[in-house]
């Protein structure tokens, strides 16, 4: 009798082990690749193991080379079926099992991928049938592993916050109408069945950011020491952003019948940098989130949010380098843990296990107040020369009389200066349009500027914030 208790006891010790393993607290890193100027995967993977100290990574395809430097090393990886396959897989398993050995078979075991994610950010896209073809194409894909024996690794797909309909206070967390039923609905259903995980994209910095008077600074960088928030539904205590913005999607979840699927962190962050008109993105502000949210995420025993405490919340921080080929505002390119050359934007370490008093000091944050000036936009430098006159073309087609000043005979008006005329149709595009969503960016010809490129008689329309 108390041997047989004791092999009791020993085997549930093992599966205990063996559950903690399969969600431990472990922060990875999210290994964008949109960059010319990155150092090779097998560079990649040494500075992700040895100065990151990351034991998770996710990658954004199943590049071969990447996965043969992860070969061995005991990271744990997410590949990523690409968006534009989702539609042709969901109806052709022969497709979906061709992915499956072209790009995991040959890699795996040796390279310990644990996680395959069918599309990113699918649902935040317009396209509708995409939309509706995803759940299938994550059951072929899943059939497929299972055909060809790979059977440690769970399907899932990433979402970011805009597939809420509402997360305000987090117990109304509600899925959009247009993907609640025919969308959501069965994927929960699949991700229950399967054991995998919600995999979600969560960036305080876009909340604070949009509403910097009403949302304070602190709480969303876990720094906040008396500011909280009271659900009045349920009455949990928020301290922090981050644990509303993921416990509106547990009860969106709740909402269709699903109380209990594990949440994934897909995606977390903060810019170290970005455009005049981007208000709190800087070193100081990125390195004191990223620290606070890997001490949360790693924490033993884990720490969870306020609906579901002590449950462990695996993640990956976004991202490994800040990537120059990123389009769209200057944030998006300045979202790394480090520099193109691998060194430290600030110091980090993803392990959790360096204390806070090691790390050295940060540079004084300079934007977290809106920029109280005028902004321009104008051709950045070392722009392409022969895309500007396309660029140049858009831009004065859009609006009235947005281009009108540099027309011949006008106070703006020079002759051959592709450059001025581009500038100027630049600025006053981003004038009129920049409310309405427009950005200062036309494909990376186009930078924001606070020197007034004005002349004479010739007043270029600037952004005032």
């Amino acid at each position: 009798m108390q041997m047989g208790l004791l092999h009791l006891l020993v085997f549930s010790s093992v599966l205990v082990a063996l559950c903690g393993a399969e969600i431990s607290s472990k922060v990875g890193v999210n290994y964008g690749q949109l960059g010319n100027d990155l150092p090779s995967p097998a560079r990649s993977v040494r500075l992700i193991k040895h100065r990151l100290k990351a034991q998770r990574v996710k990658i954004y395809d199943a590049n071969p080379r990447i996965l043969r430097a992860l070969r061995h090393t005991g990271i744990r990886v997410s590949v990523m079926v690409p968006n534009e396959l989702i539609n042709a897989i969901a109806v052709n398993q022969t497709l979906a099992d061709s992915w499956v050995v072209s790009n995991v078979v040959p890699f795996y075991p040796a390279t310990k991928i644990r996680y395959l994610l069918v599309g990113n950010e699918i649902l935040s896209a317009a396209d509708n049938t995409t939309r509706l073809n995803l759940v299938p194409a994550m059951r072929k894909v899943k059939k497929a592993l299972k055909r060809h024996r790979v059977l440690k690794v769970k399907v899932g797909t990433t979402h970011a916050m805009d597939v809420l309909a509402s997360s305000y206070p987090p117990s109304s967390g509600s899925f959009r109408p247009d993907v609640s039923d025919r969308v959501m609905r069965p994927m929960l259903h699949f991700l229950n069945r399967t054991k995998s995980f919600f995999f979600l994209d969560v960036y305080p910095y876009f909340p604070w950011s949009s509403d910097p008077k009403n949302i304070d600074l602190d709480y969303a960088l876990f720094e906040s020491k008396n500011v909280t928030f009271t659900d009045p539904v349920t009455g949990l205590v928020y301290t922090n952003l981050f644990d509303q913005m993921v416990d509106a999607a547990i009860f969106a979840m709740k909402k269709l019948g699903y109380p209990d699927i594990r949440v994934w962190i897909a995606e977390t962050g903060w810019p170290n940098a970005g455009d005049y008109d981007q208000i709190g993105a800087n070193i100081y502000n990125a390195a004191t989130y990223n620290r606070n949210v890997v001490k949360k995420l790693s924490a033993r025993p884990a720490i969870g949010t306020p609906a579901r405490p002590g449950w462990v919340l695996p993640s990956f921080v976004f991202a490994l380098y800040n990537e120059n080929q990123k389009t769209g505002p200057g944030t998006e390119r300045h979202f790394g843990l480090l520099y193109p050359n691998g060194s430290f934007v600030y110091e980090i370490d993803l392990s959790g296990e360096r204390p806070e008093r090691e790390y050295g000091p940060l540079p004084a944050p300079t934007n977290n107040e809106p920029y109280k000036g005028k902004i321009w936009c104008v051709v950045a430098r070392g722009a392409n020369r022969s895309a500007l006159g396309s660029a140049l073309s858009y831009a004065c087609s859009q609006g009235n009389g947005t281009c009108g000043p540099i027309q011949p005979g006008k106070a703006c008006y020079r002759p051959g200066s592709l450059v001025w005329w581009a500038s100027y149709a630049f600025s006053s595009y981003w004038a009129q349009f920049r409310k309405a969503g427009g950005s200062c960016y036309f494909d990376g010809l186009a930078t924001q500027t606070i020197k007034d490129p004005s002349y004479g008689s010739c007043k270029f329309p600037a952004v005032t914030l």
